[in-house]
């Protein structure tokens, strides 16, 4: 009863395909929207900002887009630490070249640039799949890693080999640099993963997300039925990869504003965001997010538990994350595959009933 589908009738195609067809759902997600647009940026501070806020709305950015490759076409990937790195990295070229351009198109612009790499590496998945396609997304992690380390074009001809993200304003507003607000860096996060999710939720319910999900439930049946899996497995890849580049792309220039590649952008970065969507739910958008929460709030959550009221030391609490992530991986992968997103699917089934079961 908490939970009402009832009395929702679709009268037009429009109302039928809308992105949220059942009005609870519509209105439950405006009323976020509200809260994460106007009534946020009005009570956070740095350390909300920085410990929370921007590393959940980044890494829900890369886990949309690993979730879309992974969850959506079943190619697996390890290499998002590396695609990451080529949003960066594309970023920070962008912003020492062309200081003028609003930084919305230069993360736009990052995001294309991983886009075409994206598809460059993803050429290997029309021959392999699975273990092999694995391996070869790691080498890429490695690979990328390996040519921003060596090649100092990439920053610059730099005698430290990090990249500074410079300053730079929008509309007035500082958004990179060492006097940002806090505010301002959230907001300026917060738009590009509503438009990611909002870009996401559309594709994977058109034509071109039936075409990933055939190729990952049978790609041979998917072919006899008219999919092209070059097309399919190649923009699953180019799309995959825009996102995870945007997210770099912020990664460097928001959040952070200094990066070591081999530090920031390593194999850890592709295994954290592979977690993110394993515990979240693969081939879900909303377990993107939840996935991206739960891997960025438990550690703070353990913190103030563990260090702040029992007063344990801080490396067991550090290790004790590590235990419970990986703990969860496992019972998520043998008794809830498809994560969080699932748990929340079977509480509105039980809200439908509350209070009266029969």
């Amino acid at each position: 009863m908490l939970y009402r589908e009832a009395g929702d009738f679709s009268t037009t195609y429009p109302q039928d395909s809308q992105t949220f067809p059942i009005r609870f759902d519509r209105y439950r997600y405006y009323v976020v929207l509200f809260i994460a647009i106007v009534v946020v940026p009005f009570m956070i501070n740095d350390y909300w900002v920085n410990s929370l806020f921007m590393p959940f709305l980044i890494y829900a950015i890369a886990a949309i887009g690993l979730n879309i490759l992974t969850g959506y076409c079943g190619q697996v990937s390890l290499g998002t630490g590396g695609f990451m790195a080529v949003g960066a990295y594309a970023c920070y070229k962008l912003m020492t070249g062309f200081p003028e351009v609003s930084m919305f198109i230069h993360v736009l612009l990052s995001g294309l640039i991983t886009a075409a790499v994206g598809v460059l590496f993803g050429l290997p998945s029309l021959r392999i799949k699975g273990f092999y396609l694995a391996v070869a997304t790691l080498a890429a992690q490695f690979f990328l890693v390996w040519m921003f380390n060596r090649v100092s074009w990439f920053y610059n001809y730099s005698a430290s080999g990090q990249i500074n993200a410079p300053e730079r304003d929008t509309f007035g507003i500082l958004i990179t640099g060492p006097s940002t607000e806090a505010w301002a860096t959230y907001m300026f996060c917060l738009i590009f993963t509503i438009f990611s999710a909002v870009v996401a939720r559309n594709l994977t319910r058109g034509s071109l997300g039936r075409q990933w999900m055939a190729i990952r439930d049978m790609d041979i049946a998917a072919e006899i039925i008219g999919v092209n899996p070059l097309k399919a497995k190649l923009t699953a890849f180019a799309v995959s990869s825009f996102f995870v580049g945007i997210s770099g792309a912020l990664f460097f220039a928001v959040y952070l504003g200094a990066v070591e590649v081999g530090e920031v952008f390593g194999i850890t970065k592709s295994f954290i965001v592979l977690f993110m969507i394993i515990i979240g739910g693969l081939g879900s958008i909303f377990g993107s997010f939840a996935g991206a929460a739960f891997i960025v709030m438990l550690p703070v959550v353990l913190k103030i538990v563990g260090v702040d009221w029992l007063g344990w030391p801080t490396d067991i609490v550090a290790h004790l994350n590590l235990v419970i992530v990986g703990l969860l991986i496992v019972i998520f992968l043998i008794a809830e595959p498809h994560g969080l997103a699932q748990l929340w699917r079977v509480a509105k089934e039980k809200l439908r009933l509350w209070p009266f079961p029969h």
